[in-house]
């Protein structure tokens, strides 16, 4: 799930990610149907974390590899389904030996800057006539648990992330001979792990940056400060819902 750049602040621990945010690939796996892959196809899972989705797209009968910017990802991934092909790779300037029919990638692009870097790598990719197939961050995603670190710590400009807007990525693809021919930007509540300490374990996995700089000590008081700040919206007594917007897009290559 990250195979961002120019991230370098992010650290990713492999064992928290598969045990406490289970649920990044488990709503990833509807993004497969979309890209609808086929026996014989050659198939990169562009951020492919530890590996679930990867190992989920190579039983539909295509050869399928991933990559992922993160070596503690791809160790994981690579103990759990030896079978497949793991690389460390970045986003935005990773090189395939021959180009792929379909390009999958979940939960990822948002960590990714510039982001038409990974446009052009995603574009070079693939075969004329191949399917690229995304969801990530989009517009307000998030909006309201930034806004609370924010206000908490009362600085402004905190995230790292990139949300585009539908027509803000889909002007970005077909700039770059990407024929987008679907595009979606939903609304996804998302139920966080781990009852009572589930955003702040989110916080912690996912958005170590708008913390940094302080120090243990007050990263917990601004974590309390900012539970006690978005409760009232996003938890019902026994857990917290994340306020998600997903951006879903398909595009082909043009072929000329």
């Amino acid at each position: 799930m990250t195979s961002e750049t120019l991230q370098p602040q992010q650290s990713w621990d492999a064992d928290r990610y598969q045990s406490q945010h289970s649920f990044v690939w488990q709503y990833g796996a509807a993004l497969i149907d979309l890209l609808n892959p086929q026996p014989g196809e050659h198939i990169l899972d562009l951020g492919c974390g530890t590996g679930q989705l990867t190992n989920t797209l190579a039983e539909t009968g295509a050869t399928v590899s991933g990559i992922d910017a993160n070596a503690n990802m791809i160790n994981a991934a690579q103990r759990q389904y030896p079978q497949l092909s793991f690389a460390v790779a970045d986003a935005c300037n990773f090189q395939v030996d021959y180009p792929v029919d379909g390009i999958f990638s979940n939960a990822v692009l948002h960590w990714v800057k510039p982001p038409e870097r990974a446009v052009q790598a995603v574009a070079r990719a693939l075969n004329p006539g191949g399917k690229f197939v995304a969801e990530f961050g989009g517009k307000g995603n998030v909006q309201k648990i930034v806004g609370a670190v924010e206000t908490v710590r009362q600085q402004g400009n905190l995230s790292p992330w990139y949300f585009p807007s539908i027509s803000e990525y889909a002007q970005l693809l077909e700039r770059h001979g990407l024929e987008v021919t679907f595009v979606a930007l939903i609304d996804r509540p998302t139920p966080l792990e781990d009852g009572d300490r589930g955003l702040a374990n989110w916080l912690k996995m996912f958005g170590s940056q708008l913390l940094a700089g302080l120090s243990p000590d007050d990263t917990e008081t601004v974590l309390r400060r900012v539970e006690a700040h978005l409760r009232p919206q996003m938890y019902d007594g026994h857990q917290w819902t994340a306020d998600y917007r997903r951006l879903r897009v398909v595009a082909v290559k043009q072929t000329h």
